[in-house]
């Protein structure tokens, strides 16, 4: 058997064996219908959630070196679905093979997906994450799911949960935390924690821009639709953009301190966004996180448009400093001021990109490399206390804070149904009042 075929066969068994709860007990047929299959070396992938990001993800995927397939789709809308559908089909016509009956539209359709794949890829809004990657795992599914992971306490235990069944089964996860797949990154945090500039004793992370769409309420939509098509201004389905945007940067943290937060403090309001049109999120938050041992890293975002932009990190250490930007090097100085190390950016890869070269070539050559899951629900709920803080201008201490039982997700999931949070007479939606919100 030549070394091609060794590495397909590996392949299948791996993919077969990762259908397996940890137990050994094969799941039941039907949550392992259209599998991978025994005599067949393409990977099948299943889409959940079609809007641009999604769509951007499955273009990525596909253009992998993998031997892929799109078999299954689901989105709540199937307008969504369908300009998702026409978009892929016409750029990867060979490897998009979704008749209209495994097109699944609804609040349902995503297990009804999951269930045809070998790997989903997750990009609804994140509030339905917790529930869509649990489903996942427990179909023994390989995922790639987007940031932010969940929105609020119980959505990050269901996470957790979830992460270490897929650590028993061997199921790789991927998240999109992109930094965590960029080269600048990679080179200068790996030299930050081999004692480069010493122990980090503080830090300042940024996410400040000029905010994002809008959508804008339709005639004849229910509360729930114009909620869904809104979705970046509410907390069930956003977390609010110290969730949605800001936990790149504050992942960085955890990452540089290779810890997380013990306790969160912070003032945040709406002082530019404060119309109808913006839901019930701030447009500004400024939180300290305090890790154990003693040191600050201080967190900031904002949407305010025709004031100055930042999106970076930098850190201080016992024996230097550090910068660290998406589109700029790595650099490194000591307290004097000489450089370090600076990493040249020029021909570095996507990180979006990368994020599934490296999912999808482990997954080929039948490696479990990636359990991305835990760290990132750690990295959201650091920001989902950022949240709390500023909500309810109170110290909010990890370890109270998770067990909370503070669910935002709808008590019924349909069309009809009602968000918890629903506008007054005059359209405006409860804004959070520090002081007098309780959040945990």
């Amino acid at each position: 058997m030549n070394n091609e075929n060794m590495s397909d066969n590996k392949r299948r068994e791996f993919l077969k064996a990762s259908a397996l709860v940890a137990g050994g007990v094969m799941l039941n047929q039907f949550a392992f219908a259209g599998g991978h299959s025994s005599t067949d070396d393409t990977i099948k992938i299943a889409l959940i959630g079609c809007g641009d990001r999604g769509t951007g993800a499955a273009f990525q995927a596909l253009s992998t070196k993998a031997n892929l397939k799109l078999v299954a789709m689901a989105d709540a809308f199937e307008d969504r679905l369908n300009s998702s559908y026409e978009k892929l089909a016409e750029r990867f016509k060979d490897k998009v093979d979704v008749p209209q009956d495994r097109r699944f539209v609804g609040f349902d359709g995503y297990a009804k997906a999951i269930a045809l794949a070998d790997v989903v890829l997750l990009v609804t809004p994140p509030g339905f994450r917790p529930m869509h990657f649990e489903e996942a795992v427990k179909q023994g599914k390989h995922v790639f799911m987007e940031k932010p992971v969940a929105v609020d306490s119980p959505g990050v235990r269901k996470v957790l949960a979830a992460a270490e069944l897929a650590k028993q089964k061997k199921l790789n996860v991927v998240v999109g935390l992109q930094r965590r797949y960029q080269t600048n990154y990679r080179e200068t945090i790996k030299r930050i924690q081999d004692g480069a500039i010493g122990d980090i004793v503080g830090g300042q992370v940024y996410w400040n821009s000029g905010g994002v769409w809008v959508k804008k309420r339709e005639p004849n939509q229910t509360e729930m639709e114009y909620q869904m098509r809104n979705w970046y201004y509410f907390n069930w389905l956003c977390g609010d953009h110290i969730v949605e945007q800001h936990v790149h940067n504050i992942d960085i943290a955890n990452w540089v301190k290779n810890a997380y937060p013990v306790s969160v403090q912070g003032t945040g309001s709406r002082a530019w966004r404060t119309g109808k049109d913006y839901g019930e999120i701030y447009d500004n938050h400024a939180v300290e996180l305090t890790y154990a041992d003693g040191s600050v890293i201080y967190s900031q975002c904002r949407h305010y448009e025709g004031t100055a932009n930042r999106v970076d990190e930098t850190f201080q250490g016992t024996k230097g400093r550090t910068y660290l930007s998406a589109g700029h090097n790595g650099v490194l100085w000591d307290h004097k001021g000489k450089e370090i190390f600076s990493h040249n950016t020029k021909g570095n890869a996507n990180p979006y990109q990368t994020e599934h070269d490296e999912l999808f070539d482990a997954i080929t050559k039948g490696q479990y490399k990636f359990w991305d899951a835990e760290r990132a629900a750690k990295s959201c709920f650091t920001a989902i206390i950022g949240r709390y803080a500023t909500y309810s201008g109170q110290v909010i201490k990890w370890d109270e804070a998770l067990k909370a039982d503070n669910n935002l997700m709808p008590d019924r999931l349909a069309w009809d149904a009602s968000p918890k949070v629903l506008p007054d007479a005059n359209g405006l939606y409860p804004i959070p009042t520090p002081g007098k919100t309780k959040v945990v």
